[in-house]
Formats: C-alpha cells, structure tokens, sequence
C-alpha cells in the first residue's frame, strides 16, 4: 500500500435485504489491512458525508458489527442527493480536514454516478483519494457485472410471494380470480422476471409477466388474461411498474420526479386492474409488494449475502492496490457449478447506464420469460440466512450513532 490515511463508507439509494453485509466486508477487511487509520461511516450518504455526519466504526461492538450480516435496511441510512457543482469544494474540505483518502460508495446507478464525480473532482485538485464504488440494486441493472448483488434475495422473495400467493388464488373458489402483481423495475425487468422460478408445471402461475424490455400493447394483454381464464379459470399476473407502450412512454407513471430527475413510479396495477374489470369483465386483485421486496431479509439468498459481503471486501483490497474510479464486478466463472468471483470496471463506464433483460431471455409474445433466463436466475436465490429471533421475530442490531458520532469542532 502506497497511500496512508483514514476512509469513509457510505450507502445510499434504495437498501436492499443484504446492503449491510456490503458494508461489512468493507469494515472486516480494512481491519485486516495494515497502515490504515479511521474507518468512518458517513450517515445518510453523500448528503450526510456533506453535513460532517460521521460515526467512528471502530467504536462499535463487535458483535454489532456482526449482527450486520442479518439485518436489512441501511445501517448508516441512505440517501437519493444528486452533488450539485457548488458542493464539490466543501466536499473535497471535508476530506481533506478528516485525512480521508478512502471512500467506499454502496450503491446503484446514481451512486456510481456520484462515485464516479468524486473521482474525477479529486484527481482535478490533485487529493490523492481513492474511490470504489460497491454495486448494490434489487433491480439488478448495473452494466459490467454478471448480476448486482441485492438482485438474488428480492429475487428469491418475489418468486416465493408469486407461489404462496398462486396457491391462494387457485384454492379459494370466490369471484376474484384473477390477480395481478407489481414489481419494482424502473426501465429494466430483472424483478418482475423473476416470478417466473416460481413456476413448476405449464398451469402453475404465473401465467402471464410483462417487462419494460418490450412494448406493452393493451388489446394484446386484454387477449392474454382472457385466453388464460377460459383455459384455467383463473389468471396471475406479474408486472413490472416500468412497462412501456409502443412509443417508450411509461404506461403509469406520477407526474414528480426525484432528486436525480426519474418519474416516479407505481400504479400500474391498478391501472390495469380498471382495464381487465372494464373491458372483460371479471374481478381482479392487486399486490402492490413495495418495499417489501428490498426488506425480506428473513428469507433472503445465502449466496446473494456471501456475495454482497464479498464485493464489500474486494472494494477494500482494490483501494489498498492503489487503485481508483472502480466499480467492484461478479463474474460468474464458466464452471458446472454456479460460482463467481470479484472483478472491477471504470466507474464512466457503469455511471448512468443501465443493463436490460436481453430480448431473447423474453418469450416472442412478449408475455414470459425464456429457459436462459431462469438458467441465469436460479443460482442466485439459493441458500437460506439463519436470522437470530428474540420472543418469536427477528433480532435484527442497529449501529449505536448517538454514542459514537464523530463531530469535529
């Protein structure tokens, strides 16, 4: 290791059910590191790292620190702060007043972006600063990486949610025999494909999925729902809240936007509920799963969580190799059991790109999913997290903030 100072971890976008165990590889491996000083964990992101809102790592309980392996939700809380030019100077001043010379980003798309303009800012003024970007999404979007960890265990409770609540709806003999599903996915359908494991016989649900990869087309959906109810007498649906019509225009979207400047999404399966009630006449139900997705950590994917630790780490050991502007990447390895490894990239090349669903993993009807895709899919939802419980629900540890924040006078 050539450089020598103190570092900083941050997360930021939404969490996923395994971020945490990021931001502990990070941890466990600069303590494992020779020559480094302080780790701190910049609160909120990059707009608590803004307002000197630090705890000191290195104070808290081991067995905290641990605990972070089981517990969802970001531990040093998150943020969606697009840097704005004016901010650049107090940024790079609190670095320099805090001999941070390591900075650790947790996040997606607009993280990497973030990641990225903090490189390109300290090689401008000459800080010698090293910056690792450390991929997490349950939208599984980011380029340059076989998958994104957080995608296998989102994954794993939607194709789950789909079955448990397939089985409902086929048992229970009342009017409402049709249900619709909505997954999170702004432009890219990694999610909502995933309902797709949840099927073990041609009849299983679901019966029908749609991703923003290819247009949705109303009559042809219409179609669909009705050919698959005079075929079983009920029908699943799962959606995708990003699907698109022929002109690339979102079907459903709010008319706010973020701090990053994306519509908000949600409603696409009310909107298609109204459709399907209209138009054929039957009685349909909605599961909207919301954040649920991203906070299932009670049934969230070993290997997902092996691997969000094990990108946590690599970002540590690429910083030490004096390295910079990187993303940390998985790399599935071409063996007959599923395996991967860490790799990296430029963080220009990963900032504000996204990683589609290849049209050919997409049935020609554009209603389902292909056997390649559930080839892919399948090795990241295996394996179980055992979550320690306390009077029946999990016991899940929070980092002590209060006690241990790092202020400078």
């Amino acid at each position: 290791m050539k450089l020598h100072g103190n570092g900083v971890v941050a997360q930021s976008g939404g969490p996923t059910a395994v971020i945490n165990n990021s931001v502990y590889g990070v941890i466990r491996e600069w303590q494992k590191t020779d020559g480094l000083g302080t780790l701190y964990g910049g609160l909120h992101g990059i707009k608590g790292i803004l307002q000197e809102d630090f705890i000191n790592l290195s104070a808290q309980q081991s067995s905290v620190i641990d605990g972070l392996r089981y517990t969802p939700g970001a531990a040093l809380g998150s943020c969606r702060h697009k840097l704005k030019e004016e901010e650049f100077p107090k940024l790079l001043q609190i670095f320099k007043k805090r001999n941070i010379r390591f900075f650790f980003y947790v996040g997606g798309n607009d993280s990497m972006d973030t990641a990225d303009k903090v490189h390109r800012l300290a090689m401008k003024e000459n800080y010698d600063l090293k910056v690792i970007g450390v991929p997490k999404t349950i939208d599984n979007d980011l380029p340059f990486t076989d998958h994104c960890p957080g995608y296998g265990s989102a994954a794993k409770y939607v194709a789950t949610t789909v079955m448990e609540t397939g089985i409902d709806l086929k048992d229970l003999l009342t009017s409402n025999r049709v249900t619709i599903l909505e997954a999170m996915g702004r432009n890219t359908g990694w999610l909502a494909a995933a309902a797709a494991l949840a099927k073990r016989d041609e009849d299983d649900v679901p019966h029908l999925i749609y991703l923003p990869e290819k247009p949705f087309i109303r009559d042809r959906f219409l179609a669909d729902v009705d050919h698959c109810y005079r075929k079983l007498g009920h029908v699943y649906v799962v959606v995708s809240e990003g699907v698109m019509d022929e002109k690339g225009g979102y079907l459903f979207a709010e008319n706010t936007r973020d701090a990053f400047g994306h519509v908000r999404l949600g409603g696409i399966a009310d909107s298609l509920k109204s459709l399907v009630e209209q138009e054929l006449k039957l009685k349909v139900r909605c599961n909207v799963l919301g954040t649920t997705q991203r906070a299932a950590m009670h049934y969230a994917s070993r290997t997902d969580a092996d691997e969000a630790y094990m990108v946590g780490r690599e970002a540590v050991r690429l910083a030490a190799q004096d390295m910079s502007g990187m993303m940390v990447t998985l790399v599935r390895e071409d063996a007959r059991e599923y395996l991967s490894t860490p790799g990296c990239v430029e963080l220009r090349r990963v900032a504000n790109v996204e990683k589609k669903v290849p049209l050919d993993w997409i049935t020609e009807s554009g209603n389902f999913v292909t056997s390649q895709f559930l080839d892919y899919a399948r090795p990241l939802i295996e394996g179980e997290i055992h979550v320690p419980t306390k009077n029946g629900l999990p016991d899940y540890v929070r980092l002590r903030l209060g006690e241990v924040k790092a202020k400078v006078s």
